[in-house]
């Protein structure tokens, strides 16, 4: 009964419709992906795919429409209008299927009116309306083997956020058309490694399955959304940014392995240790833009003390002569529980610290929030940042290299050793040295 549809993935849909082979050309065959024995098959015929209403036993539900936009008719008499698909920041805009030839009333064509009433019920005010909503899944169709028919790209899941009447030119005699226009919000399906499993819509094609029911195949943001309405769609939204992002179980090590354990011990050895700790990071970070084959010169640590300011202050050499510059360092140094979590306004009390030419360094024992993670990205804040797994990585190879594999003993030299001295010096003074 079906399978996967990865976001980005190519598929072979062949005129065939057969749906006996799991491959056909080398691509994946979108027949055999989104067969449900038993029942029609999902077709990519028009633009706007509305599939059959089943009468399930809370309401008639509508199990899917399928969405293909074809590129290489862009622009010409039949289809004037240029869909967008801006798949880094999570949005498409598609136009409807009136065209210059069609007479009936605008918003009456098959396809404008499957997306007129499916937006309804993506502005349904309770979770209980959003429930019944349909999902729409984007495809584009794209050329292989100079042929721009035959392959179509699966491009997410939609939420039709905005619906709106425009007038349109087009027709051999280019006269004027009035159309609809769609803004779809495309949801974000890290969850579920960016794959939707056709077993979701299988399950809304079954009349005896009811929508609560359905919904418990649903993807994590859809169920999100469900539940939370169209304001949720801000942080639902798929966007590139978040492949940059690293959940917050892999920032910390496995419960009982030996990185839990060092963990727990620079934790308990640094609680209430504030200086001491900085030491440590400031450490920890030369190693870390070091690594990446950089000059880097630790400064000094500051007496300045709560969130706003920073902890130590360091400089990177990049580059020599005239062809070289040099940034400062802000470095900020957070010893929490392991098990805490930095949050996105504790990292940008440092970012609001930043100068031109100066880039932040955050090193904490605990892990950085998604929230933190995406503003960061997003907002192109030039900050590095170091959680509790990568400091333990960085000391215990420091041990590894310097202490004989012993970690207290590598704590205890640096902070014995340390070349970094407490001071009230301002951070531009670094490039003087």
């Amino acid at each position: 009964m079906g399978g996967n549809l990865r976001v980005g993935q190519v598929f072979r849909y062949a005129s065939g419709k057969d749906p006996k082979p799991t491959e056909l050309d080398g691509y994946p065959n979108f027949h055999y992906v989104t067969h449900s024995p038993g029942l029609a098959r999902a077709l990519l015929e028009a633009g706007i795919n509305g599939m059959a209403k089943v009468s399930a036993s809370d309401g008639p539900r509508r199990p899917v429409i399928l969405i293909r936009s074809s590129p290489w008719k862009a622009g010409t008499q039949q289809t004037p209008w240029h869909d967008v698909f801006d798949m880094d920041n999570g949005h498409v805009r598609y136009f409807g299927d009136h065209k210059a030839s069609t007479t009936v009333v605008p918003g009456t064509t098959t396809g404008n009116a499957a997306l007129l009433e499916s937006f309804t019920g993506h502005q349904g005010h309770t979770p209980e309306e959003r429930a019944t909503a349909t999902p729409l899944l984007l495809f584009r169709a794209v050329s292989r083997n100079g042929k721009p028919k035959g392959h179509v790209e699966f491009c997410g899941l939609g939420i039709i956020e905005r619906a709106e009447r425009l007038v349109q030119w087009g027709g051999s005699e280019h006269t004027t058309f009035i159309n609809y226009v769609y803004d779809i919000a495309v949801i974000d399906l890290t969850t579920e490694d960016d794959k939707l499993s056709w077993e979701w819509i299988h399950s809304r094609r079954d009349e005896s399955v009811t929508d609560a029911t359905t919904l418990e195949l649903a993807p994590w943001a859809w169920r999100e959304w469900v539940k939370h309405g169209n304001s949720a769609l801000p942080r639902l939204r798929r966007r590139v940014a978040r492949a940059k992002v690293t959940k917050v179980p892999e920032q910390r090590p496995e419960a009982g392995s030996n990185e839990a354990k060092d963990l727990e011990v620079i934790y308990k050895y640094f609680d209430g240790r504030k200086h001491d700790f900085e030491a440590v990071a400031s450490a920890v970070a030369a190693r870390v833009l070091r690594g990446a084959g950089n000059s880097y010169l630790e400064g000094w640590l500051t007496r300045r003390s709560g969130d706003g300011g920073a902890d130590f202050v360091g400089r990177l050499d990049l580059g020599s002569g005239l062809a070289g510059t040099s940034l400062v360092v802000l470095g900020q140094a957070k010893c929490v529980k392991p098990d805490s979590l930095v949050t996105a306004e504790q990292i940008a009390r440092v970012v609001a610290r930043l100068r031109r030419g100066w880039i932040g360094v955050y090193v904490t024992t605990g892990a950085y929030s998604v929230a933190a993670q995406m503003e960061m990205v997003e907002d192109q804040y030039p900050i590095v940042l170091i959680n509790g797994l990568d400091l333990v990585h960085e000391l215990r190879s420091t041990a590894r290299d310097d202490h004989g594999g012993d970690l207290t003993a590598c704590i205890d030299h640096i902070l014995g050793g340390r070349e970094t001295a407490i001071t009230n010096r301002r951070p531009e003074e670094i490039l003087l040295e």
